[in-house]
């Protein structure tokens, strides 16, 4: 067949699917226009899903009737600056888009009407319908200068386009989301949306900066995520990491709470969306998701945003130093919260109180019978039982412990007040019970904290284990009988094959016959270990996921099932030092407010929370 020039209604309808997919990605293209104008306010309305009408409307410098003819036409910009020679330097994009695409496409395949004026001038307006440009006339506007997009029956011109769309509340999610996404970046920018004549998102400029926007993501991501976000703002070699990201426990069911910018554009990259994730491999299970709004600022020349035709994703020329940078900001920042846990925690526990009234409830009352979980100080045999890591004084705490009658209410004696703080002062206060050999309860000055002790004590032998692997000491103990454990020998061969990675955790294995590990040293802060359970754990964990994952994820997968295997266990009865000692490690580990799956290791339920609960206020 030969080769033939299409006409140019039909290229423009090509570069339309290209740039245009959907009414979304048309606002999109038409509020980053108004963005790179340098306007302060926004305005979008949308009606029938954006495919009966859109207009978008700014209050950014305009345009002169002679450049709104040159808007329309394809492959023209104002966002590329020839040098002296003429040419144009594609790699160095400084604005939020610079294909000239866009307004062309737009008009091929729907009713387009630009209104502009630019300072000091008139206000026109053109019209394309179908890809047929009509003269640039004299028009209305109502405002100084800026410029007012119409656009009518998205997609007339390409009735098939239409078959694919979707039904018109989901666009009107998706133009939500896109203006959603654009507002982040953009706190400085005021923006207004109306969906259907129903104004549904009103953001006030906000002041530029990280306050006003931190301000500007809680009225779009709620007033959680406000309160568990941690502060990012990283620089290396010349690019900068900003932003916010939320603590562990504030995890998700999905990524749908994650949102990245290049140099305020709205990217979804599989890069950047990995190492957000990396970031977070320590503190969270593999179906749990991290929230985070991260701005990334790079120099133009060193990331290609046009590998894509509607700029989605972008190349960056080092990858490895962006991941590294994410990576090393989101951990420090993880590593700064320390022991702190999300609010919605409380919530939630609070959320499933039921209030009830009656006789009041003591542990001698007959409504209490059953409930033997509950640990006042008078057990002797408590004291009498040491925990590895825990069994040694508190360098900040040496309690004197008066017990009284009921075996509830404890306190201090005047020489333990003397010689050290009062632990109430101390975060996570001080130990007062335990509850079904469980859960530690500890008295704070404006509150009460519920500690799950095995979670607890499973992130501080994971931490402890983390820093002895950095520092290449893992202490070992020689086990007085070598234990043999019998797997299948597929599993044997697994955990053999990574003998010198489970060394590198303190754990000596070797073969013994077919089918069967020899273990002959184990880490030495795991004391007195089930062995046999925990090499079948960790047969287990390498079946899953050792193939898969890079050499740091395999020792991470392991070190979280050694650190189970070494930490209290539930229903081991702890005597009042060491609870109390179990806190204040918890206050002195970084990461301690979650257990290696994300989960919580605390609660703290304010005195406001309980008075509200038993209507006192």
């Amino acid at each position: 067949m030969p080769i033939r020039r299409l006409p140019p209604e039909t290229v423009n309808r090509i570069a339309a699917g290209e740039v245009v997919e959907r009414p979304a990605s048309a606002i999109k293209e038409l509020v980053e226009n108004a963005l790179d104008a340098g306007a302060t306010r926004i305005e979008v309305q949308a009606d029938g899903g954006g495919l009966s009408r859109i207009l978008i409307a700014d209050d950014g410098h305009g345009m002169a009737p002679d450049q709104l003819a040159l808007a329309v036409e394809r492959h023209a910009t104002s966002k590329l600056e020839p040098d002296d020679a003429g040419d144009v330097d594609l790699l160095r994009i400084s604005t939020l888009g610079f294909r000239g695409e866009a307004l062309p496409s737009i008009g091929s395949v729907a009713r387009l009407t630009i209104t502009s004026r630019s300072p000091g001038g008139e206000a026109h307006q053109i019209t394309v319908e179908g890809g047929d440009t009509r003269a640039v006339a004299p028009a209305a506007f109502p405002g100084p200068h800026g410029a007012r997009v119409e656009v009518r029956d998205l997609f007339y011109a390409t009735p098939a386009r239409l078959k694919f769309m979707k039904s018109e509340r989901s666009e009107a999610m998706a133009i939500s989301e896109e203006i959603k996404r654009q507002a982040m970046a953009h706190e400085g920018v005021a923006f207004t949306l109306d969906l259907d004549g129903r104004t549904t998102l009103r953001l006030p400029a906000e002041h530029p900066g990280d306050e006003g926007r931190l301000k500007r993501l809680a009225a779009l991501l709620g007033r959680d995520f406000e309160a568990n976000a941690l502060l990012i703002d990283q620089s290396r070699e010349g690019i900068r990491l900003s932003g916010y990201a939320g603590l562990p426990t504030y995890s998700r069911g999905n990524g749908g709470h994650q949102y990245l910018f290049v140099n305020g554009r709205p990217v979804r990259d599989r890069l950047l969306q990995g190492a957000l994730r990396g970031a977070y491999a320590d503190f969270l299970a593999r179906d749990r998701h991290p929230a985070a709004v991260l701005f990334l600022e790079i120099d133009p020349l060193f990331v290609d945003v046009n590998v894509h035709p509607a700029k989605a994703e972008v190349r960056f020329r080092d990858p490895a130093l962006v991941r590294g940078l994410i990576v090393g900001a989101l951990r420090h920042a993880l590593h700064a919260a320390g022991h702190r846990a999300s609010t919605t925690v409380a919530d939630s526990v609070l959320a499933g109180f039921t209030a009830h009234t009656g006789a009041a409830f003591s542990p001698t009352s007959p409504s209490a019978q059953g409930f033997s979980g509950w640990t006042g100080w008078d057990r002797p045999a408590a004291a009498a039982q040491e925990i590895p890591g825990l069994s040694e004084r508190s360098a900040r705490f040496e309690p004197h412990w008066d017990t009284a009658a009921s075996g509830l209410a404890t306190h201090h004696s005047p020489l333990a007040t003397n010689s050290a703080p009062d632990p109430i002062d101390q975060p996570l206060g001080a130990a007062r019970a335990q509850v079904h050999g469980t859960y530690i309860v500890a008295q704070t000055r404006d509150g009460i904290v519920v500690v799950d002790q095995h979670a607890a004590h499973e992130r501080l032998v994971y931490e402890r284990m983390k820093t002895q692997m950095a520092q290449g000491s893992v202490t070992r103990q020689a086990l007085l009988t070598p234990e043999v454990v019998e797997l299948d020998p597929a599993e044997a061969d697994r955990v053999v094959a990574r003998a010198d990675e489970l060394a590198q955790l303190g754990l000596i294995v070797e073969p013994f016959g077919g089918g069967a590990v020899l273990v002959r040293e184990t880490p030495a802060f795991l004391g007195d270990t089930d062995v046999r359970g925990l090499i079948r754990d960790i047969a287990d964990d390498l079946a899953e996921h050792g193939a898969a994952l890079a050499l740091s994820e395999r020792l991470g997968e392991v070190c979280g099932t050694m650190a189970c295997h070494g930490s209290v266990r539930a229903g081991r009865v702890l005597s009042a030092p060491e609870m109390n000692a179990l806190l204040r490690q918890m206050e002195a580990t970084p990461h301690s407010g979650q257990c290696n799956h994300g989960r919580p290791t605390y609660v703290e339920l304010k005195l406001a929370d309980l008075e509200k609960l038993f209507g006192r206020r």
